[in-house]
């Protein structure tokens, strides 16, 4: 990457770059602290059970010194008893073992987690790049890189001169001391060095597991480009969103026209609303609405109902309530069921009638009640 794109990426990563670069398994690692994890935890280990390592090596030390004539006649047993020497000294160092295996698993998941990523296996041909390596020679991680290294050679000269320094009179007095007495001494001198240098190396790792997560997500940093790309991706790109929008209307107006020859009814407001309804006694609870439409899909409406000799109604206000409060494939509102119900009813009589034979009915004024009354913009609308 180069200093110019560097910069241009001025924005935090997003989640789902986060998240990416989790499953590539890139992740923060800060080497100090797996250093200091290592070396406290196997101290920490040596502390707790320095006794019974002693008296175990010593044991041991007695015994590999000790010779069996009965060796000397049978040489096929050197192999097992060279094993037991080894066995005999690996139990009693099991714990340093485990304990710094233990601590190679806390310090990932403390920084980053564990994860395997099967992608962090596959060959990446750019780290072959002369140029590459070279910006990664010269570049900021390798100088801060060549920091930590003088920093940590700094921090342990400076921790053995101090204990060699503290303990120089001891040092020159063990040739003197019995054998207990001076490897005790040893032992307690070699315990505090390693104590030092661990809260040495913890100081380092404070220091530089901060540092490392700021290093990780500059790494990731986008672009306002970047992020916007990716916005776009996620919540789908504006011109493919509305041309779906536009194909489920186009779906909606098709199934609604579809409905509209097997409706009782088309309540109009006569050019601006139309309201299709249907009821089939004994089938529905209440009559449903199966198409309804404004200005040029009222239009429309009409002439498709008027095509299949289904009965048109002009009921302005009932029109513009039913459009405003009832949905299609919905059963019509309880408040709007009287005015509907007038409308029906008219309708039947309506189909019932025959000329010559009484006179025609006609529909008196439909009342929608205040429930049922539309605002002032919809009477607006519906000049």
């Amino acid at each position: 990457m180069s200093s110019e794109d560097q910069e241009d990426r001025t924005e935090q990563p997003s989640q789902k770059r986060l998240r990416e670069a989790r499953e590539r398994g890139d992740v923060p690692r800060s080497r100090e602290l797996a250093n200091v994890a290592v070396l406290g935890c196997a101290v920490i280990a040596l502390k707790a059970t320095g006794g019974h390592i002693g008296a175990a090596s010593r044991d041991w030390l007695r015994a590999a010194l000790s010779f069996d004539r009965a060796l000397i006649d049978a040489p096929d047993r050197l192999v097992p008893h060279a094993a037991s020497l080894v066995a005999g000294l690996a139990l009693p160092m099991l714990p340093l073992v485990l304990a710094a295996l233990a601590a190679c698993v806390i310090a990932p998941m403390v920084m980053g987690g564990l994860r395997f990523a099967g992608q962090s296996l596959q060959p990446d041909f750019n780290r072959l790049n002369p140029m590459t390596g070279l910006g990664r020679m010269y570049g900021r991680e390798s100088l801060a890189e060549v920091l930590r290294s003088l920093l940590r050679v700094l921090l342990i000269g400076g921790i053995g001169t101090w204990v060699v320094h503290r303990a120089f009179n001891s040092l020159l007095a063990m040739p003197h001391a019995s054998l207990e007495a001076a490897v005790a001494q040893g032992v307690d001198l070699a315990s505090t060095a390693l104590l030092a240098m661990v809260a040495a190396l913890g100081a380092l790792a404070a220091i530089d597991v901060p540092w490392q997560h700021f290093q990780y997500r500059s790494k990731l940093k986008m672009t306002k480009q970047e992020l916007r790309d990716e916005a776009k991706e996620s919540e789908g790109n504006p011109e493919v969103k509305a041309r779906v929008r536009q194909v489920a209307r186009e779906m909606s107006r098709r199934r609604m026209m579809e409905a509209v020859p097997g409706a009782d009814v088309v309540v109009m407001n006569p050019t601006h609303y139309a309201v299709a309804l249907k009821y089939a006694a004994g089938r529905m609870r209440a009559p449903t609405v199966v198409a309804k439409g404004v200005d040029e899909m009222a239009l429309a409406i009409r002439a498709v109902a008027e095509k299949n000799r289904v009965a048109v109604v002009e009921a302005p206000p009932l029109a513009r309530a039913l459009y405003r409060q009832a949905q299609v494939d919905q059963e019509i509102p309880v408040k709007l069921y009287a005015a509907v119900a007038q409308v029906l009813s008219y309708v039947y009589q309506l189909k019932a009638w025959v000329p010559g034979r009484g006179p025609m009915p006609s529909l008196a004024t439909v009342d929608v009640g205040a429930d049922g009354a539309v605002d002032e913009a919809d009477k607006g609308d519906a000049r």
